[in-house]
């Protein structure tokens, strides 16, 4: 198994909130013993010269084999954190979308390759089940900004 360590740079990534019902899209975020810790809406990296709203299109398309509509509202957090003693910094999009075929809704659970070629599956989580589970969102602040979204009556949702 290979193990991940943060970059030396800031790194920028565009990831998105797709909502079925109150669950959210996420996929697991594994420590180098391979426990899962956490999870984390899908998406990646911006590569140079990218707009982050195309970069999100195309990493799910490479990932998924899916087209997504990104609404407006979309908000950037900077998440500076530690991956076994390494420090990360990046500066994350988010925006909330929803799948162009609505054929995705009906999966329960989705398997891709992230671009370093590990394996991976996504899955419909609502926030309750995730912190019942004992599992942080990553990155650190997103459930509480979600929350605050969800509180104010502006939860960028999509029903199915």
């Amino acid at each position: 198994m290979k193990l991940w360590r943060p970059a030396n740079t800031i790194t920028v990534k565009a990831l998105a909130l797709i909502w079925q019902d109150d669950a959210l899209l996420l996929t697991d975020i594994h420590d180098d013993s391979g426990r899962v810790t956490g999870m984390r809406p899908l998406g990646g990296t911006v590569e140079f010269a990218e707009p982050w709203r195309d970069a999100l299109q195309r990493e799910f398309l490479e990932e998924l084999g899916a087209r997504i509509s990104l609404l407006d509202n979309h908000f950037v957090m900077e998440n500076i954190y530690e991956h076994h003693g390494v420090a990360g910094h990046e500066i994350v999009f988010f925006c909330h979308a929803h799948f162009t075929d609505s054929s995705f809704y009906k999966k329960e659970s989705f398997a891709f390759k992230d671009s370093d070629e590990t394996d991976g599956t996504a899955k419909w989580i609502s926030l309750d089940e995730l912190a019942a589970r004992g599992l942080e969102l990553y990155p650190a602040g997103l459930a509480e900004r979600l929350e605050c979204r969800k509180s104010a009556g502006n939860p960028g949702r999509i029903l199915s």
